[in-house]
């Protein structure tokens, strides 16, 4: 996917569009995003997984430049895998994020990409963590992209501490569901992982299948 771009901010001249989001429930975390990827002004993915294993309870969610996002989840993946065999037990999701962290700064003028990472370890259970422009912060749930500015007045609403799984699942549908109506650089399908002790579950919902809201120009 050279050159394309799946986020709201980069380098290089290339149209940005996508949306992303995780969030914390009692016991995992639910990852959510589109699946359009673009280059300048032609959409050249429109089913895209944005959503990348780190680890077999680790996933990020990747915006900024294709190629650079994919690139930074590749490396951290590889380490992680390294690190697990050499202590022999599964990586914490901070040690994940603090990965990710570290590679996007030290390459900030060389990379264009902004990754949130979630997942469940067992220390601490389900955790959400953003990583962007040389922070690590730990959240109870995290948007990104260019359709994050259509929902956060959403999110901020909606969200309430100690939602089950399923209405966790629910949430991030809902909220794709309205960025992709509303961010024309966000569409196709929306992809979820869903991460607890137990394992995990990805789903893939076609565009037909989101839930609709009120549509001004119906």
């Amino acid at each position: 996917m050279q050159g394309g771009t799946i986020s709201d901010s980069g380098s290089k001249g290339l149209k940005m569009g996508t949306t992303i989001i995780a969030i914390e429930f009692e016991g995992g975390v639910v990852l959510g995003s589109d699946s359009r990827v673009s280059a300048g002004e032609s959409v050249v993915n429109k089913v895209m997984n944005k959503l990348s294993p780190l680890h077999d309870k680790i996933y990020c969610a990747l915006s900024g430049s294709a190629a650079d996002a994919q690139t930074i989840a590749e490396i951290v993946n590889y380490q992680l895998e390294v690190h697990s065999v050499e202590v022999g037990q599964d990586p914490l999701v901070r040690s994940a994020a603090t990965l990710v962290r570290n590679i996007s700064y030290k390459y900030k003028e060389e990379l264009s990409a902004h990754l949130i990472v979630a997942g469940w370890d067992r220390r601490q259970g389900g955790q959400v963590f953003a990583t962007l422009n040389g922070l690590l912060s730990r959240q109870p749930f995290a948007v990104g992209g260019s359709g994050s500015f259509y929902i956060y007045g959403f999110v901020d609403a909606e969200y309430k501490p100690g939602m089950s799984k399923e209405e966790s699942q629910q949430f991030v549908i809902n909220t794709l569901a309205l960025a992709m109506k509303r961010d024309g650089s966000s569409g196709g399908v929306a992809y979820l992982v869903t991460i607890d002790s137990k394992g995990v579950e990805e789903k893939c919902i076609l565009g037909s299948q989101l839930p609709t809201f009120h549509d001004p120009d119906a």
